[in-house]
């Protein structure tokens, strides 16, 4: 009876975990409109303020977003384009065109992009212009309706702004910016970048007809608004199907927020980055360890996902490697203490595997040089090191300079975890100078 009931329970829990993840992943992987905003309130107030005078006065505006990576400048232009859409007398009279400097690396390909987005492309058709400012002033003139006035505004909204500033002689920036300075059709252009130099970037007829506004976000928040947020981010909203396990579900997030070791993993996360992103991930991976059996998040689910995130990836390729490479790995390690970083070449680690394999030719085969040369090169491959300089065709592969990209921690951690290393090949990693 009791197994009956326990399996009854899994079928409910796993019922429950599937709308639970389905809910929690959308809040973490999409930076939705809805949630909430964090430590912005006076940006988000700046923003809006300057929105609205483009959709409701018909004023033309430009400004740009600053801030790191992962700082919430996305998700505060979302918040404010809903907030703008919810006027009544805006939502059927304005325009927003998103362009990435990622995905529209010419201004040939921005204009296409502008085209479509404004459903022009049966306006424009077999049209020939003579120039990007004569085919961008067409597109803004189709969606006149009269007066200034009356006019639609388009919000240009511009990710990734510092690739757009690499363009060609910056055509699309320059029109852009020079619309929003005339009296032509009311456009605010909003540029996204996490480039503090942006300014810099531009050219001085650009630079001049920029406004120079700046929003800056900087993630000013402390460690307890973290923790907040880091519960608020886990709860489950009050409109949640089956109520019982969204109230089990939500005293559990409160318990693990008052967890001492998951406190202690919030804060290393907290010093090493504020952004949300991270946490984001922090808590992806925790949630993709919840089953129908334990349906409930656990502090040690918390901390085996900060050690998947806080792996070192250079580390985890030196696990896959064979013997002969790991000791390749070493003997440069050796040169790199002896000559005090300088770079080396294939002769010179050939030689000093050949040295240890002299020591200890019991426990070590000694392999050809060819297939020496060869797990050198799978190093190379792998990026573990780099040349110094471009090859050229006839220089010899032996003697080309190389740097290692791993230093002396990374090597002693990966052969610490190492599967069935060589005791003598992990005494020579660990052994000092006077070996050599």
């Amino acid at each position: 009876m009791s197994s009956r009931k326990s399996k009854n329970n899994n079928l409910i829990h796993a019922d429950c975990l599937s709308q639970v993840q389905r809910i929690l992943r959308e809040r973490f992987c999409h930076q939705s409109p809805h949630n909430n905003l964090y430590g912005v309130q006076v940006q988000y107030k700046h923003l809006i303020e300057l929105l609205k005078r483009t959709a409701i006065n018909g004023e033309s505006n430009s400004v740009l977003i600053i801030g790191p990576r992962g700082s919430g400048k996305t998700t505060l232009i979302n918040h404010a384009l809903k907030e703008l859409m919810e006027i009544e007398e805006v939502c059927e009279n304005i325009l927003h065109v998103h362009l990435n400097g990622l995905l529209q690396i010419n201004d040939k390909i921005a204009l296409k992009e502008i085209t479509r987005q404004l459903n022009l492309e049966n306006v424009v058709g077999d049209k020939v212009f003579g120039s990007f400012a004569e085919n961008l002033s067409f597109l803004l003139e189709a969606l006149k309706k009269g007066d200034r006035t009356s006019s639609c505004p388009v919000i240009f909204i511009l990710d990734e702004f510092d690739l757009f500033a690499h363009h060609k002689n910056q055509t699309l920036l320059y029109n852009l910016f020079d619309i929003s300075q005339s009296a032509q059709t009311p456009i605010a252009v909003i540029g996204l970048t996490c480039r503090l130099d942006i300014l810099e970037l531009l050219e001085k007829r650009v630079k001049s007809r920029f406004s120079h506004r700046q929003i800056h976000l900087m993630n000013s928040f402390g460690f307890p608004q973290y923790v907040k947020i880091f519960k608020e981010q886990l709860s489950l909203p009050a409109e949640f199907p089956d109520k019982l396990f969204a109230e089990k579900w939500n005293e559990s997030v409160q318990y693990l927020s008052e967890d001492r070791n998951v406190r202690e993993v919030l804060q290393k996360h907290f010093n090493v980055s504020k952004n949300l992103r991270s946490l984001h991930m922090l808590l992806m991976l925790a949630l993709n360890r919840v089953t129908a059996s334990r349906p409930f998040m656990s502090a040690a689910d918390l901390m085996e996902a900060n050690q998947l995130c806080s792996m070192d990836s250079k580390a985890n390729i030196v696990h896959g490697l064979s013997v002969l490479e790991i000791c390749l790995i070493i003997a440069m390690k050796h040169l790199n203490d002896i000559y005090e970083e300088e770079p080396f070449n294939f002769q010179m680690v050939y030689n000093e595997f050949q040295k240890f394999v002299q020591r200890k030719a019991h426990s070590v085969y000694n392999f050809e040089k060819p297939v020496v040369m060869k797990a050198f090169e799978h190093l190379q491959q792998l990026e573990l090191i780099k040349p110094m300089e471009r090859t050229s065709g006839n220089s010899q592969r032996e003697y080309q300079l190389m740097k290692l990209l791993l230093d002396n921690t990374q090597i002693m951690n990966a052969l610490q975890k190492y599967p069935n290393c060589p005791t003598d090949v992990r005494q020579w990693a660990a052994s000092s100078l006077s070996w050599l």
